[in-house]
């Protein structure tokens, strides 16, 4: 390679030098370069986007919060699932104290002699008590089935609360509306006193109002309404009463009619029947296409279709605009020609045999209204549960384990119950044939799968597109909530977030001293080199706090300390380098050489003194507490990008400023002394 060559290589190593500082610093301090952004932005009006910007993920001693460590009771779990069994548990609390919205927290087990230990550390968590009433509750294990209880009815009392409320509501629409009848500005009337939170600070404006939109009572006054009038009269909607204003009309969306007749399969989206495999499902839907004409299509409907609303509608959608249907199913229906029968249309939910019954163009119309709220029974009885309880809960199960299809080899859930559980589970099973049976941990449906036989020897499978993780995690999630680990509070310590900001700001007066102590030795004694290796260690720093921040590193003090000790460590391989370049100098060989000669025998010294560093902090990840483990990631981070700095960054620059010299030794800025070597 020609010198011309390995100089042109020199110097993208030095502009990768730059860049490499460059982004790294913009990383680490995006807030800082935010605001000369915002300055360049101000003055000549550039437009430049900003940074996003990262925070440090910071640890317990510095954010504040708590520390929890729980000791589990195993002994009645069978010998050698104790691990399984803790790890369950540790599953439901992580679950539990996500549920609470504390971020950045830490669930991890660990075992002391024979006890098994929870530890749980939950960073700016201001109410310790609440987190640890979630935590020591028993994990909740519940069967439930499809609740076809009929909803009551309003009690005489509460139809009359109803009614007095929609009473009282009617009588202060009218008001408004004789008050707009009195020249008072409609747009005033609304700000002052509608009900509707959304357009009430607009005057009452509701925009272009469409015949699919959630107003269709509004739109059927504005049909017949002429653009400026305002309703003589009180137009009710679900809402409530409604003052309305017409404004300005126009063309709107094309809408279509449609029935249709839907086969769905097993494993098909909200399909509660397993009666046709997905290829037999085709066949069937086929079949029906073949026969079907806009005589016997509601007919065909009722006797095969397997959409649940059937019974009520005989398959009839009505209307309904772009948006409103699965996107496959929407396109087949607005590209057939009106009174056209198309099909089979596969979707998420099964096949389709569809009816275009009509079509036509919509219009829409503005307006402006003011609303006076009604109640509704639902506003008094809440909506009923979908699922009720079955009384088989987690105390009936023995446990789940993970099993495969023998045939497909899909991967399943085996569940086993006690005797209790297995008749509850018969019972249960043979009542609900064809139907779904919802398991909840916590009040959380995990899965809901559809009967398909009566069981009776208290053995079930969970069947799903499940892979082997999600499987081994529900069977997990099952164990904790059928055998549930006793957890005890043994320790628990409070750290407060003051305490914890006047650590982080002690540490980096620290840490900041300690670097410009370094700097400023490096400089005074190795002159020109010791420059080099101070712009080595600005990158080094902002690398090592560019890669904490990107892999999500959590800072604590212990971990700071260790980043501080390897900032030593890369100066150290810089002194290492520079004295043996200081030897072969005095031997009199040229700076070039001295330089090559320098790197190659001191990188042994540097390797060893480094790989033995790694070493020891691997010990300390690998058996030490979050602590001592904080303090050998960031150690050992640092380690290695110090080798990088030393090794690469030192390396090239010198290469680069050596051709700056016509003395062999690099006299005063090399050597210290004027004087060349004969």
């Amino acid at each position: 390679m020609t010198k011309a060559n390995i100089r042109g290589k020199i110097r993208w190593g030095i502009f990768g030098i730059i860049v490499l500082l460059f982004v790294s610093s913009v990383f680490v301090a995006p807030k800082f370069f935010n605001k000369g952004i915002d300055w360049a932005n101000n003055t000549v009006h550039l437009g430049l986007p900003h940074i996003v910007e990262k925070d440090f993920r910071l640890g317990l001693d510095l954010q504040g919060g708590a520390h929890l460590v729980y000791e589990t009771d195993t002994s009645s779990i069978t010998p050698g699932e104790e691990a399984s069994a803790v790890e369950g548990v540790r599953d439901v609390i992580e679950k539990r104290i996500n549920g609470i919205g504390v971020s950045e927290a830490q669930v991890q087990t660990t075992q002391v002699g024979e006890a098994r230990r929870i530890i749980v550390e939950l960073p700016g968590i201001s109410d310790v008590s609440q987190a640890i009433s979630m935590i020591g509750a028993t994990p909740i294990l519940e069967f439930k089935e499809l609740n076809d209880t009929p909803a009551r009815e309003l009690t005489a009392d509460e139809q009359k609360q109803l009614d007095e409320y929609n009473k009282d509501a009617k009588t202060k629409a009218n008001d408004l509306l004789k008050k707009v009848k009195s020249a008072t500005k409609f747009e005033d009337v609304a700000t002052e006193s509608s009900e509707d939170e959304t357009s009430k600070n607009n005057g009452g404006y509701l925009n272009y109002v469409s015949s699919q939109s959630q107003y269709p009572e509004l739109y059927a006054w504005a049909e017949t309404a002429k653009e400026g009038d305002i309703s003589k009269t009180l137009v009710s909607s679900t809402e409530g009463f409604n003052i309305l204003k017409k404004g300005a009309e126009r063309d709107g969306a094309k809408e279509v009619a449609a029935s249709h007749i839907l086969i769905c399969y097993k494993d098909a989206q909200n399909c509660n029947s397993d009666k046709y495999s997905k290829e037999e499902a085709l066949v069937k839907a086929q079949e029906i296409y073949d026969q079907a004409t806009a005589d016997n299509f509601a007919q065909l409907a009722k006797d095969n279709s397997t959409d649940p609303s059937v019974a009520q509608n005989s398959g009839d959608l009505g209307w309904f605009g772009a948006g409103q249907m699965v996107p496959t199913f929407e396109q087949a229906v607005f590209d057939a020609e009106k009174g056209q029968i198309i099909g089979p249309v596969e979707t998420d939910f099964g096949y389709h045999i569809i009816y275009k019954t009509d079509e036509r163009s919509t219009k829409e119309y503005e307006l402006w209204r003011i609303l006076v709220n009604t109640q509704s029974a639902t506003d008094i009885l809440p909506p009923q549960d979908p699922w009720k309880n079955t009384n088989l809960s987690g105390k009936n199960l023995k446990r789940s384990e993970v099993v495969s299809d023998q045939q497909t080899g899909a991967v399943q859930v085996a569940l086993n119950f006690d005797d209790s559980g297995k008749d509850l589970f018969a019972d249960i099973t043979k009542r609900n044939v064809g139907n779904q049976v919802a398991i909840f941990l916590d009040n959380e449906i995990i899965s809901a799968p559809t009967v398909q036989t009566s069981i009776t020897d208290g053995r079930a499978v969970i069947t799903g597109n499940f892979t082997l993780q999600e499987s081994k995690l529900l069977s997990q999630r099952l164990n904790a909530g059928a055998l549930p680990v006793p957890v005890n509070l043994i320790s628990q310590q409070t750290v407060g977030a003051t305490l914890g900001a006047k650590s982080v700001q002690s540490s980096l007066y620290a840490g900041i001293m300690g670097v410009l102590l370094v700097m400023l030795f490096m400089l005074l004694y190795y002159r020109l080199p010791g420059l080099l290796s101070v712009i080595a260690l600005s990158a080094y720093i902002t690398l090592t706090l560019a890669i904490f921040k990107l892999i999500g590193v959590t800072l604590t003090l212990a971990g700071i300390a260790g980043f501080i000790l390897s900032i030593g460590m890369a100066v150290d391989a810089n002194v290492l380098i520079f004295e043996r370049l200081r030897e072969e100098l005095k031997e009199g060989k040229s700076l070039k050489t001295a330089v090559e000669e320098g790197f190659k025998r001191a990188w042994s010294s540097i390797r060893d003194g480094n790989v033995s560093t790694l070493m020891t902090c691997i010990l300390l990840i690998w058996f030490g507490t979050s602590f001592v483990q904080g303090f050998a990631v960031t150690l050992g981070l640092g380690v290695l990008l110090s080798m990088f700095s030393a090794i690469t960054i030192t390396r090239v620059m010198l290469r680069f400023v050596v051709p700056w010299f016509k003395k062999r030794d690099g006299g005063w800025m090399f050597l210290g002394t004027f004087k060349e070597n004969k």
